[in-house]
């Protein structure tokens, strides 16, 4: 395959990573916002702009920050607006019960336990499966999956541009499916919920609120991924004849079988547990009031169970492969989770005095309602309306990479709008999910791109952006279509998106 093709994709995808690469880094991107909000603020006070309010029919007028009031607003504000933001909290505690999960060794036994078990006729499949539940432990499946599926399907006499475009599928296309609930989850959850509460102030979003979809996505990313590479994919690249031999997959030590087993029995107890709380009628973690679940201890402590069941069954496996020697091997492991946060904590920083600012001067509101009389007026139904809502997301996804970055952009604009539509924000976050993650294998600006170059040239050195973008791009396109027939098949037969979560306002609510 030649790098330097002068196709239409490779020359747009180029203008794309000048553009991109032209934009300052994300947290002084939010910055400039923050600050353009402000001014904003200011000239928009100057006019008689007001609405009035959905629910509480109240005159909605613009709050100037650039005013003695404003100001002290935004030095009064400042702090608790940072640790007042919701994703923060729950993005920390999740990470740090996966930290001692990926620093044990779990993760990684048990995606080459998966693998190194499939039969070879299935080989492919639980490639791009294993790569979608890897998202689970954030860049375990970029850094450790993607080049084992290479070597994989090496070893088994397959190219392996095919095994690791499988994975990267998977991994990366398949970002927003998962069985279990990852830091994502938490991440998008926190930021719906503050756009939700430019409406409602009261509105909770739990981070299952998009599982039944998600769950049912996983299944569909892999038939798709798995039909794409070996139909289309596999035989446009044909015979490997490159440089590299085959490597022998290593199977499990008899240390890290014994740790799988500790793991196992401690996830069968942790799962006892959670099923003791919620089957009985009176169980303990039902609503202690009504004895519910969706308003219950559970639901809202999601993030916390997540962390638990993430630290018990690391620990049990550390302790079973003896990779966990002491409490300090415990720590070391949620320590080293945290060091991956730095940028993270900056970039949060900045984006929750841009949301802040955002809601506390109206402006987000306003524009919802304009915005909503004229999506009314245009009479889209829900499929059209989405449809166009999850294209936007995908070509957003090409110029810019962080999920989390782009909903803090997102979700305080068009939340509150298709809410005032009548649809929920649990609704809204699985189409941007669904947009956000069909074009991250073809975007330069998603973060391991460059990994994923560096990765292909070791079995073709002349590999270049051209090489991953022509090798990827029909799994975009397939799973962009497959994924919107799935959404249609959702609005038409109105499912339960997930927990607590229906697809329409005012339905237990």
């Amino acid at each position: 395959m030649s790098a330097n093709g002068k196709g239409w994709i490779n020359r747009f995808l180029s203008v794309v990573e000048r553009v991109g690469n032209m934009l300052p880094h994300p947290a002084t991107l939010f910055a400039g916002f923050a600050f353009f909000i402000i001014l904003l603020s200011g000239f928009l006070s100057l006019f008689d702009l007001s609405v009035t309010h959905p629910g509480t029919k109240e005159t909605i007028t613009v709050v100037n920050l650039l005013s003695v009031k404003g100001l002290h607003l935004i030095l009064t504000k400042m702090i608790t607006n940072f640790t007042g933001f919701a994703p923060l909290g729950t993005v920390l505690v999740s990470l740090l019960g996966i930290g001692i999960a990926e620093g044990s060794g779990l993760i990684g036994a048990a995606l080459r336990l998966i693998v190194l078990k499939s039969p070879p006729r299935l080989l492919t499949g639980v490639i791009v499966f294993a790569g979608v539940i890897s998202n689970t432990a954030s860049e375990v499946g970029y850094v450790l999956l993607v080049p084992l599926a290479a070597i994989i399907f090496l070893a088994a006499g397959r190219h392996p541009l095919a095994g690791l475009a499988a994975a990267f599928a998977g991994v990366s296309g398949g970002y927003s499916a998962n069985l279990l609930l990852g830091t994502i989850d938490p991440l998008l959850a926190g930021l719906s919920q503050e756009a939700a509460q430019i409406i409602d102030p009261t509105y909770e979003v739990n981070p299952a609120c998009n599982y039944y979809f998600m769950a049912v996505s996983t299944f569909l990313v892999t038939l798709l991924g798995a039909w794409v590479t070996e139909r289309l994919v596999e035989p446009r690249l044909g015979k490997y004849e490159g440089d590299e031999k085959p490597e022998e997959v290593k199977s499990l030590s008899a240390s890290e079988k014994r740790g799988l087993l500790f793991a196992l029995v401690a996830g069968v107890l942790f799962t006892a547990f959670i099923l003791g709380g919620l089957l009985p009628a009176q169980g303990y973690l039902r609503d202690p009031e009504t004895f519910g679940v969706l308003r219950s201890p559970f639901m809202s402590g999601i993030v916390a169970l997540l962390f638990l069941g993430a630290a018990v069954l690391g620990i049990a496996y550390g302790w079973g492969a003896k990779t966990i020697k002491s409490d300090a091997d415990v720590m070391k492991g949620m320590s080293k989770s945290m060091e991956t946060l730095g940028s993270y904590i900056v970039l949060v920083f900045f984006a929750a005095q841009f949301v802040a600012y955002f809601n506390q001067t109206n402006i987000g509101l306003i524009f919802a309602v304009k915005g909503a009389e004229t999506l009314k007026a245009s009479g889209l139904g829900p499929i059209p309306l989405m449809i166009s809502f999850v294209a936007v997301s995908a070509v957003i996804n090409l110029a810019m990479g962080s999920a989390s970055a782009k909903w803090a952009i997102m979700a305080p604009v068009f939340i509150p709008m298709f809410m005032l539509l009548g649809y929920t924000p649990e609704f809204t976050q699985a189409a941007y999910r669904v947009g956000d993650s069909v074009t991250n294998i073809i975007s330069p600006m998603m973060s391991y791109f460059a990994l994923i170059v560096a990765f292909i040239q070791r079995y073709d050195p002349k590999a270049g952006i051209g090489t991953v973008v022509s090798t990827m791009l029909p799994y975009t396109v397939v799973f962009f279509v497959g994924w919107v027939i799935l959404l249609i098949i959702w609005i038409i037969f109105d499912l339960p998106l997930g927990l607590d979560a229906e697809m329409y306002m005012n339905v237990n609510k």
